[in-house]
C-alpha cells in the first residue's frame, strides 16, 4: 500500500510515516498547533476566512463548494450557539483516504476543526463518523484528551479567550449519514433523513443553529492554509482549486494506496500507468471511476493519449467527476453489467426510504439485473434501465438517487456491449 505524495512535496501527508505519528509530541514537535496559535494571536475571525476564501479550497467530501464562501454564509449576528461539525462519514465505496488523516495524524483534524470553530464562534464541535469506524473514534478520542490536558482544547485555549469543545459520534452505519442533513439529524439523535435545502445548515443546522460541515481532508487543509497564508497554498494547484487532493487509489494496479497530488494534475494516463505501477498481471486498462462509485465511469480511451486534468474542470471535460476522490481501475477482465450490478445492490441497500423514486427505484434496478442475470433478458431491457434511471435523477429528496442512476447511465452509455452480451444469452 503506497502512502505519499507524487508531483508535490507532502502536504497533508508529510507526518503519516513518523513514528507515532498520531501522538501530540510527534504532532508539535513538526509544527502542530503552530497554525491555531498564529490564528488566536494575529488574526481576527474574518481574516482567517479571508484566508481561506484566497486559498481557493473546495470542499473534498464531492461537492466541490468553496469553503471560504461556505464557511462566510454563518451569520455573525445569531443569538444562537454555532457549530462545527465534521462529516469523517466515509461510505462511498472506493474512498478511504478520511481515515488514514484520522488513524495517522488525528490532531491535524483537531486543529483544523478548532480553527474553523475561531473562524465562526463555534464553542462546541463534533465529528461524527461511521459505526464501522468506531476504532477511529478510540483514536480520536485519545488525541481529545491529549490535546485537552495541553490546554489546546476546552477552556482559554492557549492562554486566550477563546474556548471551544470537540466530541465525537459515532452513527450506526448507514450510507445516507455522509448526506450533511442526514448526518445532522442522525447527530440530534433521530433517523438519519435528509432535510429540504433550503435553509442550508450554515443558517439552519445542528439544533437549528448556524452550522458548517466540512469533511476531515477539508478541515485538516486548514492549519497549512493559516501556515502559508491563502495566496501561497492556492499556488499548490489551479486557479479555481488550490492545494492539493488526496486520491484513495484501489482496484487493479500494482501499487494502490492514498496518493497526495497537487490540484490539476495534468495526465490520469500517466498516474496509473506509471505513478500507480500500472496495470496489475501486465492486462489492459478497460475502466476508471475517478470519484467514488457515485461518477460517471470511464472508457481507457477516454484516458489513454488524452491529458485527462485531475481537477473539478478537468475531471467534467473528460467525461466524470472529481467526487470524493475514490479511485477505482478495472482492467479488461472487468465484466462492466457485473459491476455495475454490485454498485446497484449497495444503493438498494443504502436507500433510506425516505422518498419514493429512489426506495422505489433502486428496488426495480436490482430485480432487472437479477432477471438479466438469471437469462431473462428482454428486448428493450436497456431502454428500460434508462427510462428507470430518468425517473431516478434529479427526481430523489437527496443525491442519493442521482449516485443510483448516474453508474448505470454512465455504464450502458460506455460499455454497451457488456450489457447487450447478457441480455441476448437469453
Amino acid at each position: 500500500m503506497f502512502i505519499g505524495a507524487i508531483g508535490c512535496e507532502p502536504l497533508q501527508l508529510r507526518r503519516v510515516h513518523l513514528e507515532n505519528s498520531h501522538s501530540l509530541d510527534v504532532y508539535r514537535a513538526n509544527g502542530g498547533y503552530e497554525a491555531l496559535k498564529k490564528a488566536l494571536d494575529s488574526m481576527s475571525p474574518d481574516d482567517v476566512i479571508n484566508e481561506v476564501k484566497k486559498s481557493q479550497l473546495r470542499g473534498r467530501g464531492g461537492a466541490g463548494f468553496p469553503t471560504g464562501m461556505k464557511w462566510s454564509f454563518v451569520p455573525k449576528d445569531s443569538p444562537k450557539p454555532k457549530y462545527v461539525v465534521c462529516n469523517a462519514d466515509e461510505s462511498e465505496p472506493g474512498t478511504f483516504k478520511d481515515r488514514y488523516l484520522m488513524e495517522r495524524d488525528p490532531h491535524m483534524l483537531i486543529e483544523g476543526m478548532l480553527i474553523a470553530a475561531y473562524a465562526l464562534g463555534a464553542k462546541t464541535n463534533y465529528i461524527y463518523t461511521r459505526g464501522e469506524y468506531k476504532y477511529l473514534i478510540d483514536i480520536m478520542d485519545v488525541a481529545l484528551d491529549e490535546a485537552r490536558a495541553a490546554g489546546l482544547l476546552g477552556q482559554n485555549i492557549l492562554g486566550t479567550n477563546f474556548s471551544s469543545e470537540i466530541y465525537t459520534h459515532t452513527g450506526a452505519g448507514a450510507y445516507i449519514c455522509g448526506e450533511e442533513t442526514a448526518l445532522l439529524s442522525s447527530l440530534e439523535g433521530y433517523r438519519g433523513h435528509p432535510r429540504m435545502k433550503p435553509p442550508f445548515p450554515a443558517v439552519s443546522g445542528l439544533y437549528a443553529s448556524p452550522t458548517v460541515v466540512n469533511n476531515v481532508e477539508t478541515l485538516t487543509a486548514v492549519p497549512d492554509i493559516i501556515t502559508m497564508g491563502g495566496e501561497a497554498y492556492q499556488k499548490l494547484g489551479t486557479e479555481k482549486s488550490g492545494g492539493t487532493k488526496l486520491w484513495s487509489v484501489s482496484g487493479h494496479v500494482n501499487r494502490p494506496g492514498v496518493y497526495e497530488l497537487p490540484m490539476g494534475y495534468d495526465d490520469m494516463e500517466k498516474f496509473i500507468m506509471e505513478d500507480c505501477g500500472g496495470i496489475s498481471n501486465g492486462k489492459q486498462l478497460k475502466a476508471v471511476i475517478p470519484g467514488g462509485s457515485s461518477v460517471y465511469i470511464m472508457r481507457a480511451d477516454q484516458i489513454i493519449g488524452k491529458d485527462v486534468r485531475m481537477d473539478y474542470e478537468g475531471l467534467v471535460a473528460g467525461g466524470s467527476m472529481v467526487g470524493s476522490g475514490g479511485f477505482i481501475v478495472m482492467d479488461e477482465t472487468v465484466d462492466v453489467f457485473e459491476s455495475t450490478k454490485n454498485l446497484t445492490e449497495f444503493y438498494k441497500h443504502e436507500s433510506c426510504g425516505w422518498c419514493t423514486p429512489c426506495r422505489e427505484g433502486t428496488d426495480w434496478l436490482v430485480k432487472i439485473f437479477k432477471r438479466i442475470e438469471n437469462g431473462g433478458g428482454r428486448d428493450g431491457d436497456i431502454q428500460l434501465f434508462l427510462d428507470l434511471c430518468d425517473n431516478i435523477e434529479g427526481k430523489s429528496f437527496c443525491p442519493l438517487g442521482d449516485a443510483a442512476a448516474w453508474p448505470i447511465q454512465s455504464a450502458i452509455k460506455r460499455f454497451p456491449e457488456d450489457f447487450e452480451k447478457h441480455i441476448l444469452k437469453n
